[in-house]
């Protein structure tokens, strides 16, 4: 697949919440379809972090989820949206090392308080919104900078 700059891919993934057994093939599905685009590592390898990030975070605190990836010629939109637990305090979620993972998250080796501030950290463009008890929206940009 050649990446031209009128092209625009969109697609959607849908994760079940607590459940790992697939964690991790939206984020291997991501990084597969941005190199076959031809686009910078840097950029793939941020793609593929935060939408690991954000899988993780809906399998570990939602009952399902969704995560997009829209893909121009400018920039990468990768959107989260879960329907669970949500944030009480967006702010203090977003320290690293802060965490609100059960026992069991963290005995499969997740829940280690770093996921929302990878997602900031990666992103270019960072927006969070989160009710309790009804779950979260994320929006990431990543800006694609022209090699020509």
């Amino acid at each position: 697949m050649t990446f031209h700059s009128d092209s625009v891919y969109k697609k959607s993934f849908h994760i079940e919440g607590k459940t790992f057994q697939n964690a991790g093939y939206v984020s291997k599905e991501v990084k597969t379809l941005l190199q076959n685009m031809k686009l910078p590592q840097d950029i793939v390898r941020r793609a593929a972090i935060i939408t690991y990030e954000a899988e993780i975070n809906i399998c570990s605190y939602a009952i399902r989820g969704d995560i997009t990836i829209e893909i121009s010629h400018k920039e990468i939109i990768i959107e989260s949206i879960d329907e669970g637990q949500g944030i009480d305090n967006i702010e203090l979620a977003m320290r690293e090392g802060y965490s609100t993972a059960d026992e069991e998250i963290i005995r499969m080796g997740f829940g280690a308080g770093m996921g929302l501030s990878n997602l900031k950290h990666f992103s270019d463009s960072f927006y969070i919104t989160s009710q309790a008890g009804k779950g979260t929206y994320i929006k990431m940009v990543i800006k694609i900078k022209n090699t020509d």
